[in-house]
């Protein structure tokens, strides 16, 4: 296990959520599945209790808690991508997968975890301050996928 690891809380599923971003990103994979040696208060004996696992290159676990905490858009996994292809791919699989749109680039997967999936164009707009910086975020305002054509063009003038 890495010194620094990001700990997700899952309600049971744990397991299920590392296998899809395994699927899903590359860089990911699913290391050690811990069952519980004893029964706790939301599982038993036996129970998947926590599941290391990478995304995109960051280290994970996911803890299998209960229901007692739930995610929210204080964490997210950002996802930077080259294209319109790569940020359809990532987001049709979380959306499509159960997950649901939000707005700006940012969706939820059928876990409650946030992600950001941010094509590099938009973020180089940013970055770029002035009259593009601008256009590219009033464009991505309006946007819940990012649509690179139209940032592009924004970008542009």
């Amino acid at each position: 296990m890495a010194k620094n690891t990001i700990c997700l809380w899952y309600n049971k599923d744990a397991e299920d959520a590392a296998r899809f971003y395994a699927a899903t990103f590359p860089d990911s994979a699913v290391g050690a599945v811990i069952r519980a040696p004893g029964d706790y208060p939301s599982g038993q004996q036996g129970d998947v209790l926590v599941v290391e696992f990478m995304v995109a290159g960051i280290p994970c676990i996911g803890l299998n808690g209960g229901a007692a905490f739930q995610h929210n858009e204080a964490f997210s996994f950002q996802i930077a991508t080259d294209d319109q292809e790569e940020t359809d791919r990532y987001w049709n699989a979380i959306v499509g997968n159960g997950g649901r749109e939000s707005d700006c680039g940012w969706c939820k997967d059928k876990w409650g975890v946030s992600w950001q999936i941010t094509p590099r164009v938009l973020t180089e707009a940013l970055a770029a301050g002035g009259g593009e910086a601008k256009r590219a975020f009033e464009a991505m305002m309006t946007m819940r996928k990012i649509d690179v054509a139209a940032i592009e063009a924004a970008r542009r003038g």
